[in-house]
């Protein structure tokens, strides 16, 4: 299980997603450096892309990517050298951990972040992986990064240049 590495800008766009689509489950991209192969330092992300909820039931509760947005994104930090390293979405008025869905959905290796939101805030966030023997969820630290260069490539930063 790896650590998951965010500077504060990237949480801070995860938080406005959060609250721009309450009551709804809002859902993105984490965008990080290629794991190291000695396993034990963190995932390291360094970019987050929204995605579209398409979910076609009640998007309160849950949320879908299609596969076609998960293979743009993925073509789209191909030439940086970098990953899709996960995902992150939100829980409207409940706990930031994955529910039974999130963990019958899920694969191992990627990294989730869950946000819990309410109408007034965004009071928590969890970190997530798939423990790929058992399908269970694993807790996993979420620690604070350096933030992204302003001089990244402009497709390696939030939409608001950081």
């Amino acid at each position: 299980m790896r650590a998951v590495s965010v500077p504060e800008p990237l949480v801070g766009e995860m938080r406005a997603h959060a609250r721009a689509t309450y009551p709804d489950e809002c859902c993105g991209f984490l965008e990080a450096e290629p794991d190291p192969t000695d396993g034990g330092a963190p995932r390291s992300v360094v970019a987050v892309h929204r995605a579209a909820n398409e979910y076609e039931g009640e998007r309160r509760r849950r949320f879908v990517i299609r596969p076609e947005e998960l293979r743009q994104a993925e073509r789209l930090v191909q030439s940086s050298g970098r990953v899709i390293g996960g995902f992150y979405h939100s829980h409207p008025d409940h706990p930031a951990r994955p529910s039974t869905f999130d963990q019958e959905h899920a694969w191992p290796w990627y990294s989730y972040l869950v946000l819990s939101v309410t109408a007034k805030d965004v009071p928590a966030i969890g970190a997530f992986e798939l423990e790929p023997d058992s399908g269970v969820f694993r807790e996993v630290p979420l620690l604070p990064a350096p933030a992204a260069r302003s001089d990244a490539p402009a497709n390696l930063r939030t939409p608001e240049g950081r």
